[in-house]
């Protein structure tokens, strides 16, 4: 199979946290942030399937080419929207966000209901924290 007619499908969930997990995201400026940041990703050739999150964290769905790697990517969204939002004055208080970032790869077979997970955060974590979320992540065993 010759370059021209690859067919790569690598999809990854990534989860970051807004520096000491503050709660600087309220709806408003999350509907704002999201839509900037899918934005950028296409303007920037990263695919972001869904982008979605709570006062306190961002959950996203990339599907990354062969030729990127997620450092880079994550780098460009977390880079672009910190610089975004205070630029924006969008929150009061300066907005950073966490060094590192959780990362899972989705199988082609199931990223329909990591979809609908992003698509239901608030209601989510109406009844589970954060910390909680990610312990499920930490206990998966290969």
């Amino acid at each position: 199979m010759n370059s021209q007619t690859s067919k790569v499908y690598l999809f990854v969930h990534v989860i970051t946290c807004v520096k000491n997990k503050e709660p600087l995201l309220t709806k408003p400026v999350r509907t704002v942030l999201f839509a900037h940041i899918k934005k950028h990703a296409t303007e920037n050739g990263i695919n972001v399937l869904s982008v979605n999150g709570t006062d306190d964290h961002m959950h996203a769905v990339v599907q990354m080419m062969p030729t990127q790697n997620l450092a880079q990517i994550m780098k460009s969204i977390r880079t672009d929207s910190t610089t975004w939002i205070n630029e924006g004055n969008f929150i009061k208080s300066h907005f950073e966000w966490e060094e590192g970032f959780a990362a899972l790869s989705v199988s082609p077979s199931g990223i329909k209901q990591v979809l609908e997970y992003l698509d239901k955060q608030e209601e989510h974590h109406k009844t589970k924290t954060l910390d909680s979320e990610l312990e499920v992540f930490q206990k998966i065993q290969i």
